[in-house]
Order: structure tokens, then sequence, then C-alpha cells
């Protein structure tokens, strides 16, 4: 399943229940393109939270489903076999999402996606609820990683890939290209069909290389996080020291200036993210101190 009992599908969105279809739109858009699966390589949280995405915009453009959500006639919980082969291109999604491409290949009707497998209960009788979109399913895989050095980002390199059926093509990827870039070969697979090639630019230290931007993800414990320390990190010209100002939740960007990569007179900057762990193996007096803290709280707000 990837929601729970009560999902909040405006927060999801990161809308107000007042915003119109516009702004509903938009703020699907947007957070589709953020979580989708393919530009969040790296983050294991991508895939379950794009599904997030999906579900609510489903319910929240559905006049009838979002009465029946609001006034908590019933649940509508996303089976996680929706994307089971494959989360298809970004553009694609959304084309079919929004009605501007034709579905076609579809075996399955398309009240199957939440109505026949997921149960949308309801303790008494409604009025009929139109089907959601179907997801798309990747027929098959036409996607190839190529993996750059900063430098090749940089500039642009040639890059030759040779498809299934022997087929070898030669291409040039263009300059100031980022991790996450997925170029589209229009009409070049089996079929006529489209081939992409998805472009990871990572160092072995983690650094993640985005145009002329450097993205690094700084993970703390929380007592670093809270009190402030001084911290080594990785940069393209060798390990620098990072002053970690006191109370750095997750999430907070600290900039390296100057430390990104430079061309044409023009000079990046490094990015630092800050990610707060929790270590695994808390001793017990570990734990007490922070049981400690857990009644502090509690108590400053009474």
């Amino acid at each position: 399943m990837t929601s729970t009992a009560d999902p909040d599908y405006w927060s999801l969105l990161g809308i107000q229940p007042d915003s119109d279809a516009d702004q509903l739109k938009r703020a699907f858009r947007r957070e589709a393109r953020r979580w989708h699966p393919d530009l969040n390589g790296d983050d294991p949280s991508a895939e379950e939270r794009f599904k997030l995405i999906n579900e609510a915009y489903v319910v929240l453009n559905d006049p009838q489903r979002r009465d029946a959500w609001q006034k908590g006639r019933g649940v509508i919980a996303a089976n996680s076999d929706c994307f089971s082969n494959g989360f298809p291109d970004f553009d694609e999604y959304l084309d079919v999402i929004f009605g501007t491409q034709k579905r076609c290949n579809q075996p399955e009707p398309a009240a199957s996606f939440f109505d026949q497998e997921n149960n949308f209960q309801s303790s008494e009788p409604t009025a009929a609820v139109s089907p959601p979109p179907p997801p798309v399913r990747a027929v098959e895989d036409l996607e190839s990683l190529v993996e750059l050095t900063p430098d090749q980002a940089l500039l642009g390199t040639q890059v030759e890939l040779t498809l299934g059926d022997g087929t070898i093509i030669q291409l040039n990827t263009p300059p100031l290209a980022g991790d996450g870039w997925r170029l589209r070969l229009a009409d070049v697979a089996p079929g006529g069909r489209d081939h992409f090639l998805q472009l990871r630019v990572v160092t072995g230290e983690g650094l993640r290389v985005d145009g002329l931007c450097i993205h690094y993800r700084l993970e703390l414990f929380p007592p670093d996080a809270v009190l402030g320390c001084a911290v080594d990190v990785p940069t393209l010209e060798g390990p620098v020291t990072l002053q970690v100002p006191p109370g750095s939740s997750s999430g907070r960007l600290l900039r390296l200036r100057g430390r990104g990569l430079g061309f044409n007179n023009q000079q990046g900057d490094q990015l630092v993210e800050i990610v707060v762990v929790i270590p695994a193996d808390l001793g017990e007096a570990e734990r007490a101190l922070y049981r400690r803290l857990q009644e502090l709280a509690l108590e400053s707000e009474m």
C-alpha cells in the first residue's frame, strides 16, 4: 500500500483545500517532476512518494472522489502494482494524466486502477464515480545508463551506444549536462520507438554534478546538527572545512561559493545539503538522554 489510512492529499501536493483546478494541475506537475523515480535514482523513497502524488491528484481532480474522501466515507489506496512494469517517461506520463495523448494498448478497463482491486468502500450508497486515468506501463526497457566524469558533463563528450539489434549509434552529449538528465534518441529503437540515455555524473566522494553546480549530502548525527560543528567535506579540488551552524535541520543548504565548475567566465557553487541521521546502535545511556530531551520538550509545551 502506498498511503496511510487517512492521507492528507492537499499537503502532499503543497496546496490549500480551496485551490482551483489550475493550481491543482500546476502543483501536481511540480511534485510529480520532483519525485519521479527516473529523476531521483539515488533516493529510495522517491518511488513511494511518486505513487502518493499520483494518488493525490487522481482523488482531488475528481469532485465525487474528493467529496467522498473529505467526508470520510471511504479510503482510496493505490496498489503498488500500478507501476510494477516500470515507470513511464515523465513527459509521456503527464500527457496521459492530463489527457493530451491518446491512451492505447490498455487491456484492462481504466476503473481497475483503483476500484476493482483496491475496494473503494463506503458506508452509504454513492453516485457513480468516474474512473481515474490508468498508469502508463513500460512495454520494454528502452533506456541506457551512461556514466560521465564532471569534465565530460561540463564540455560534452561523444558517446557510443549499441542497441539490442546490434545497431551502433554515436552522439555528442550537450555541454553543461547534469546527473539525472535523460537524452531522447528519437526513432532509433526497434519498431521506430525512442531510446533514452540517462546520465549519471557522480564522483567517488558522492559529489553530484548539475551544470556548473555541485551537490553533496552531508550526514550529521543529531548532536552535531543541534549544536553545530566543523566538518571536512569533499570538493572537486579537495576537502575543505565547513562550519555547520547550530540548529541545522535536514534539508538545509549550505553554500560553498566558487567550488563548482567553471565555464566561459562563469563559476558555479557547491551546495551542501544537511541530512540528520539517527544512529542504529544507540546505547541505553544515549536512549535515556533522548527520553529526557523528550520530557523537556513536553514540559516546555505546557
